[in-house]
C-alpha cells in the first residue's frame, strides 16, 4: 500500500516545490521581461480566436436553452439575466480555462519536454541559469495576466451572442436583453468570475511546466507528457471550480 502511495505523494511534492519556486522568482532578479512579453503574445493573443468563438457560441446556446425553460413561466424577457450570470460565474471562466489547457498546457509541456530530452535544460544549468526562473516563471506570469483578460472577452462576446439569439429568434429587443443582463450582475459575481481564472492560470501554466520538466524517454516521452499535462490540468480545473463555487455559495 505504501509503495502505491509513493509515486503520487512524490509527484505532489515536486509540483508544490515547483510552484513555490516559480512564485518566489516573480520577486527576484532577473525578471526576463522579454520572455514574459513573448509568452503573453503566444498564450494570450494566440488563444484569442478560439476563446472568442467558444464564448460566442456558449452564449448563443445558453440563450436558446434558457429561453425554452423560461417560456414555460412567461419570463423570456429574463433570458439576458440568466445568460450573463451563468457566463460570468461559471461557463466563461471554465470554458476559457479548458481551451487554454488544451492549447497552452500541451504546448508548454511539449516545448519544455523537447528541451529536456535534448539536454538544453541541463546546458542552461551548466551556464548558471536557473531553468525555473528562465522558463517557468515567465509562463506563469504571462498566463496569470492574460487568462483573466481572455475570460472578460469571452464573457462579453458570450453575452453579445446571446443577445443576437434573443433578437433574431426570441423577439426581444437588444436594449431589453442588455439591460436585463448587466443589471443582474453584482460585484460578488464579477469577483468570483475574476478569481477563478487567476487560479486556473496557475494550473494551466504550472501543470504544463511540471510535466515538461520531468519528461523522459525521447520523443515518445514528449507525447506522453503532453497528454498527461492536458488531462491533469482539465481535472484540476474542475476540482478547483467546485471548491471556489462552494466557497461563494
Amino acid at each position: 500500500m505504501l509503495d502505491l502511495l509513493k509515486a503520487p505523494v512524490l509527484a505532489a511534492q515536486e509540483f508544490f516545490l515547483l510552484t513555490g519556486s516559480a512564485f518566489r522568482n516573480i520577486f527576484r532578479r532577473p525578471h526576463y521581461g522579454d520572455d514574459v512579453a513573448l509568452q503573453m503574445d503566444s498564450i494570450g493573443v494566440g488563444s484569442l480566436p478560439i476563446v472568442v468563438l467558444t464564448g460566442f457560441f456558449s452564449g448563443a446556446v445558453m440563450a436558446l436553452q434558457m429561453s425554452r425553460a423560461l417560456a414555460q413561466y412567461g419570463q423570456v424577457g429574463r433570458t439576458g439575466m440568466v445568460v450573463s450570470i451563468t457566463l460570468v460565474r461559471e461557463l466563461g471562466p471554465v470554458l476559457t480555462a479548458l481551451m487554454m489547457a488544451g492549447r497552452n498546457s500541451s504546448g508548454i509541456a511539449s516545448e519544455l519536454g523537447s528541451m529536456k530530452v535534448t539536454e538544453q535544460i541541463d546546458a542552461m544549468r551548466a551556464l548558471g541559469t536557473d531553468p525555473v526562473q528562465k522558463l517557468v516563471t515567465p509562463r506563469l506570469t504571462a498566463t496569470m495576466v492574460m487568462l483573466p483578460l481572455l475570460v472578460v472577452i469571452a464573457d462579453f462576446v458570450g453575452i453579445v451572442g446571446g443577445g443576437l439569439i434573443a433578437v433574431l429568434f426570441l423577439n426581444l429587443e437588444f436594449r431589453q436583453y442588455w439591460t436585463s443582463a448587466w443589471r443582474a450582475l453584482e460585484l460578488r459575481d464579477v469577483f468570483q468570475g475574476l478569481l477563478k481564472p487567476l487560479v486556473y492560470a496557475v494550473i494551466v501554466s504550472l501543470i504544463g511546466c511540471y510535466y515538461g520538466l520531468r519528461t523522459t524517454g525521447g520523443t515518445q516521452g514528449v507525447g506522453r507528457a503532453t497528454t498527461q499535462a492536458v488531462v491533469a490540468a482539465t481535472v484540476l480545473i474542475f476540482i478547483m471550480d467546485l471548491l471556489i463555487t462552494k466557497a461563494f455559495v
